[in-house]
């Protein structure tokens, strides 16, 4: 007999050495020698496999077995070291080695926590050298060893208890199972996310969100802004279902913990520590929850408007906004899942009655969704102030604006409309001259065209009622040149914005970023300038002088920059019209005035 109860206990000793070195010893390393203890447990396993190794040679039967179990586990911890460490190929190579030298023996008692474990180590790996693909292949044997394991209803054995002579299995080698596939799990998610396999990967977060939820292995923070998180893509695939519920598990978790804050037994600085941390947090789910309820608000309008021309007998829209509705032929696996993204074991009734999931019809749906999302904003606002947190106030601030501005369109009444967009007006204009453009430039230039076009939309409203009246009032004359003044302010701010620094002129060609917002701008800025109302035939020639100037840019900037022209081909049609009118116009008028 080889394994004898002095050699058992030798490996033991040192392999509970090197856990110790592992997971102890190792938080005390100083900064100039980070891997010193690891080093050194690995140097401890290097020992052990050379013994193991000698002890292999001489081996028969069931002692083969065992030892072979030993000689894996000190693999697995040698390529855990070195994946730690940085030595990603020798990492791979004592991995790759210990699920090899238990093939055939991956469901044994003794091994599936070796297996498991070394497998979502190798897909670690290979996701840090950018290879989704293979690192996937690790994950999902992983995933199936698991469930094969589970289904022959094996009792697992605590790697550690490998190095005793006799075998025990406990109730923490089942929990560390269960840890461990979790894991995998999350690994998966995050591969399948590279991969652009979204929907797959949101199914996955959700049920790693629920496994820690029932092996109560989180931590509350975390686990509430990773449900956020994962709302926030049902909410951008339409599953506002899905997305209001995974909100609310975030919420519930929230005030769970918040609860535990006030008998946290702790010093006064851990606990303000907490504390600022739960108040930060918070902020940014009611954050997640407002920007549900732009979502809810602006899809229910697209919608709408996508069907606004079908005939009255035409089927009904079959755009749903629960994803546990899909179909998909091409993975009946995903369909049979994305039926019971829940977390069955929570009320959330109470978080979920505070906002619909169903599309929005009609304005007074559309302002109970306002009232509550405004709710969640004015929450927000609570932490992340102007004099703190000034672009993370800025940005809420914005979303403020978005609100009114869906809540308008459901609005019919014109008068209304016009408020609802001087609202905005008035919150924005508040904020963005509190800010430095030197350090705050792409917030102010988000203001400056938000801003344009709100004055150009209440213009529009007040443009198309003046049609109505057959002598329009002066007062309504100057309120719309009023109007057509602020919007070409705020576009100018915003062009000037994009000149060179130095030489104040527009480049040729704009970054691909710029260049989105501020050509438009021209298009728009030439509009403005043919909407002036004024007796004055020298204030119109100067107006259409100034309205042909911006036309024109446009229209040659789309020519030296082909992709905008195909971007923006209503905008260089109508340009490029104008461009041949306008000239005529400008004669015109300059006769008019020798006359």
């Amino acid at each position: 007999m080889l394994l004898t109860k002095e050699i058992y206990v030798d490996l033991k000793e040192k392999y509970d050495k090197v856990q110790k070195l592992i997971l102890e010893d190792s938080k005390q390393d100083p900064p100039e020698e980070p891997y010193k203890s690891k080093y050194a447990a690995k140097t401890i396993l290097e020992g052990m496999k050379v013994k193991l190794n000698e002890l292999l040679d001489q081996s028969k039967d069931e002692e083969t077995y065992k030892l072979t179990t030993m000689y894996s586990a000190v693999l697995l911890n040698m390529g855990l070291i070195c994946v730690e460490t940085e030595e990603l190929s020798n990492g791979e190579k004592h991995l790759s080695a210990c699920v090899n030298k238990l093939e055939g023996n991956h469901l044994k008692n003794d091994s599936i926590l070796i297996v498991t474990k070394a497998l979502n180590q190798l897909g670690i790996l290979w996701s840090l050298r950018t290879k989704a693909d293979k690192s996937k292949l690790y994950l999902e044997r992983a995933e199936q060893f698991y469930i094969d394991y589970k289904d022959l209803g094996g009792t697992p054995i605590n790697i550690t208890n490998i190095f005793c002579s006799e075998l025990k299995p406990s109730a923490d080698a089942m929990l560390y199972l269960e840890k461990t596939y979790t894991l995998t799990l999350y690994y998966l998610a995050q591969v399948y996310g590279t991969s652009n396999e979204d929907l797959k990967s949101s199914l996955y977060c959700h049920v790693t969100l629920k496994r820690q939820l029932e092996l109560k292995d989180y931590e509350s923070i975390d686990w509430a802004l990773n449900a956020a998180t994962l709302s926030q893509y049902f909410t951008e695939k339409n599953g506002f279902k899905q997305a209001r519920h995974h909100l609310a598990a975030a919420s519930y978790i929230l005030d769970q913990y918040q609860t535990t804050l006030e008998t946290q037994e702790v010093d006064d600085e851990t606990k303000a520590a907490n504390l600022e941390t739960f108040r930060h947090r918070s902020a940014d789910i009611a954050r997640c929850w407002a920007k549900y309820g732009l979502c809810l608000l602006a899809n229910s309008w697209e919608r709408l408007m996508n069907h606004a021309d079908d005939p009255e007998d035409s089927p009904p829209c079959n755009l749903t906004s629960d994803l546990s509705k899909l179909i998909l032929k091409d993975d009946s696996n995903i369909s049979k899942e994305l039926k019971n993204i829940t977390f069955d074991n929570l009320d959330l009734s109470f978080y979920e009655n505070q906002i619909s999931c169903e599309f929005v019809l009609t304005f007074e749906d559309a302002k109970l969704v306002f009232l509550t999302t405004q709710n969640w904003l004015n929450k927000s606002k609570e932490y992340y102030t102007l004099d703190n947190l000034a672009s993370e106030y800025a940005q809420i601030v914005m979303d403020v604006s978005q609100l009114f501005k869906y809540l308008a369109l459901f609005e019919e009444d014109e008068d209304r409309q016009c408020k609802m967009h001087k609202r905005r007006i008035d919150q924005m204009e508040e904020v963005v001259k509190e800010l430095n453009p030197q350090y705050y430039m792409q917030i102010c230039q988000q203001f400056w065209h938000e801003l344009a076009l709100a004055y150009s939309t209440i213009l529009d409203i007040k443009l198309e009622k003046l049609k109505t009246q057959d002598k329009p009032t002066p007062h309504a004359l100057v309120k719309v040149n009023s109007l057509i003044d602020k919007s070409i302010n705020h576009f100018t701010n915003l062009l000037e914005s994009v000149k060179h620094p130095i030489k104040k002129e527009f480049p040729e060609t704009f970054a691909e970023n710029v260049e989105i917002f501020a050509v438009p701008s021209f298009f728009l800025m030439g509009r403005l300038y043919n909407k002036y109302i004024t007796p004055d035939k020298a204030a119109q020639m100067e107006n259409t002088k100034k309205s042909l100037e911006y036309y024109q840019f446009l229209v040659n900037y789309c020519e030296r920059n082909p992709e905008c022209a195909k971007r923006l081909s209503v905008e260089l049609e109508v340009s490029k019209e104008l461009v041949n009118l306008l000239p005529v116009k400008i004669q015109k008028l300059s006769g008019e005035i020798l006359q």
